[in-house]
């Protein structure tokens, strides 16, 4: 048997075999598309000023980007370029769109100290997708290591959602949009464990009273989504350090790093 390298034919036994080319799987990558579309369309929304339009496109894009990874693993579609190609949708939806919307919202009349907690949230955003990345094969998958991205995007998107529904300008709100920016990129590079949900299985049975408690919250959603959303996501955004707390009191390791042997230089900063 010898293996030929011109123009990707081999030669097998005296037959001629050409290497089949390798595709993308559409489907999955479909969501992440639409979801990449999401956070393109949340910028634009900002530049025009409709805030409430933008806000809207980064929690449809966290939507469609929970569904990507669900997609590809139901249909056996998982493949490492649509691994590289969320992450890259990821910085644009959940990292600089929400960075340039708070910007241009509110951020813009702080002056350097606006463009400085802007920078600090997208710089944060890329290094906690950075650090997922490398960091998958090692955490514990109940958990993740630090707030995920998509949750500070929705701090962020939802503070403005809500404090456009009130009718409140950014240029009253800047410094509290400067803290919550800030809040939001810093705890994403924590080490702080948020619960991931990632150990609940969507094929296996639950109780009546688990689908009457999703019916409330689809209602309670309904009566007004701004005040709801944000306030699912700020009691989400400090339930990592309630989480860390209780761990710490009672004397569990608190670092969500099951092994650090493939990140040597990164195990003093698991602890």
């Amino acid at each position: 048997m010898q293996w030929s390298d011109d123009a990707g034919v081999n030669d097998v036994d005296g037959m001629v075999v050409r290497k089949r080319r390798k595709g993308i799987y559409i489907l999955p990558n479909l969501f992440t598309l639409a979801a990449l579309f999401c956070g393109f369309y949340a910028i634009v929304m900002a530049v025009n000023g409709r805030f409430d339009l933008a806000a809207l496109g980064v929690f449809c894009a966290m939507v469609l980007d929970s569904l990507d990874g669900r997609v590809a693993r139901m249909t056996n579609t998982q493949s490492a370029f649509g691994e590289q190609m969320d992450s890259l949708a990821d910085m644009v939806s959940f990292g600089a769109a929400p960075a340039l919307i708070s910007y241009i919202w509110a951020l813009r009349d702080l002056g350097r100290w606006g463009w400085f907690a802007a920078f600090v949230y997208c710089a944060c955003a890329a290094l906690r997708l950075a650090r997922f990345n490398v960091n998958t094969a090692v955490v514990d998958k109940r958990y993740f290591q630090g707030l995920p991205s998509p949750a500070a995007a929705a701090l962020v998107a939802g503070f403005i959602w809500l404090s456009t529904d009130l009718g409140r300008s950014g240029a009253s709100l800047a410094w509290p949009m400067f803290f919550v920016a800030l809040y939001a990129g810093l705890t994403m590079v924590t080490n702080v464990p948020f619960f991931s949900f990632k150990d609940i299985g969507m094929r296996k049975s639950v109780p009546f009273a688990v689908i009457v408690l999703i019916a409330l919250v689809i209602a309670l959603i309904n009566i007004d989504p701004p005040t709801v959303m944000f306030g699912i996501f700020v009691l989400y955004g400090v339930s990592g350090y309630v989480v860390y707390s209780v761990r710490k009191a009672r004397g569990v390791q608190t670092s969500v790093i099951s092994t650090s042997t493939d990140e040597p230089d990164e195990r003093g900063l698991h602890k």
